[in-house]
C-alpha cells in the first residue's frame, strides 16, 4: 500500500497550521478553515492526485455545509478533517462515503485542538498587557500576531505530521481490510446520511419557501440532463441566467407596486383637495 513520505506529510501539516493560525491570507483564512475544499486541493497537489482528492473533498464539503461557526467556534474543524480523511481515502482507494465516516471523528478532535490553542493564547496575553503598559507598538504586534502564530505552528504541525506519516497508512490499511464487510457498508451508509443532513440543514437555515422552487428545478434538471454529460460550467451559466431573469422580474414588480401605491396616494390627495 502506498504511503505518505515525510515531505508530503510535512507540507500538509504546515498548510493546516497556517490555516488554523489565521496567518495565511488574513481574513480569507477563515474561509480556508471553514471549507474542506481548499485543504483537499492542497492535499491533491501534494499527493499528485488532484482529481481524486477533489472527488473525496466534495463529499466532505456536503456535510460541513450545515455546520455554522458562531463567534468563530465550530463543533468540528473541516480543515483538519480534510487533511487526514482525504489522504486516508486516497491511500486506501476508499469511497467518498467511507472518507466522510473517517472525517467526522477527526474533525471533532481538531475542534478540541483549536480550543486548546485558545488556552495557550491566554498565557500569551500577559505579553500583550506588558507591551500595552509600555506603549511598545512593536511588542504589541509581536504578542498579538507572531506569538500566537508560532504557538499554533508548534501545536498543529507535529500532531498533524504524526497523524499523516504514521497514522493515515494504518487507518487506510484497516479500512481496506474491512472492504466487503458489514462494517464498511455501515460507514458508507452513515457517511452518505451525513452528507444529506448537511444539505438539509443548509436548506432549512437559509432556504425560504418561495426559493425552494429553484432548488427542485436545479435538482431535476441535473437528473434529466445527466445523459447529456453537461459540465458544471454550463449549469452555472444556466443558474446565472435564471437568477438574472428572476431579479429583473422582481424589480419590475416592485417598481410597478411602488407606482401603483403612489398613484393611489395621489388620488386620495385629490379627493381630499376636492372635498375641502
Amino acid at each position: 500500500m502506498a504511503t505518505l513520505n515525510m515531505v508530503q506529510s510535512l507540507l500538509i501539516a504546515l498548510w493546516v497550521a497556517a490555516v488554523m493560525s489565521r496567518w495565511l491570507g488574513g481574513g480569507a483564512t477563515l474561509t480556508m478553515r471553514f471549507s474542506p475544499l481548499m485543504t483537499g486541493l492542497v492535499v491533491g497537489l501534494v499527493m499528485g492526485r488532484v482529481a481524486d482528492a477533489m472527488i473525496v473533498t466534495a463529499a466532505l464539503q456536503l456535510i460541513y455545509m450545515g455546520v455554522f461557526s458562531p463567534g468563530g467556534s465550530m463543533p468540528a474543524e473541516p480543515a483538519v478533517a480534510a487533511a487526514i480523511a482525504v489522504p486516508v481515502a486516497l491511500l486506501g482507494d476508499l469511497a467518498p462515503e467511507a472518507a466522510i465516516a473517517v472525517a467526522v471523528p477527526v474533525g471533532l478532535l481538531g475542534s478540541y485542538l483549536y480550543q486548546f490553542r485558545f488556552f495557550i493564547n491566554t498565557f500569551l496575553g500577559q505579553y500583550t498587557d506588558k507591551a500595552v503598559e509600555k506603549l511598545d507598538h512593536k511588542a504589541i504586534a509581536r504578542s498579538i500576531i507572531w506569538y500566537p502564530t508560532i504557538a499554533s505552528f508548534l501545536l498543529f504541525v507535529p500532531l498533524v505530521f504524526v497523524a499523516l506519516y504514521w497514522g493515515s497508512p494504518v487507518i487506510a490499511s484497516v479500512i481496506t481490510r474491512l472492504e466487503g464487510t458489514v462494517v464498511l457498508h455501515m460507514l458508507e451508509v452513515i457517511g452518505g446520511g451525513l452528507a444529506a443532513i448537511g444539505i438539509a440543514t443548509t436548506i432549512y437555515v437559509i432556504g425560504r419557501k418561495e426559493y425552494l422552487l429553484f432548488f427542485f428545478l436545479a435538482y431535476f434538471l441535473s437528473v434529466v440532463l445527466k445523459p447529456l454529460e453537461i459540465t458544471m460550467v454550463t449549469y452555472a451559466i444556466f443558474g446565472v441566467i435564471i437568477a438574472l431573469l428572476f431579479t429583473m422580474v422582481s424589480q419590475k414588480n416592485q417598481t410597478q407596486s411602488v407606482t401603483e401605491a403612489n398613484s393611489v396616494s395621489a388620488d386620495d390627495d385629490d379627493y381630499y383637495d376636492d372635498g375641502f
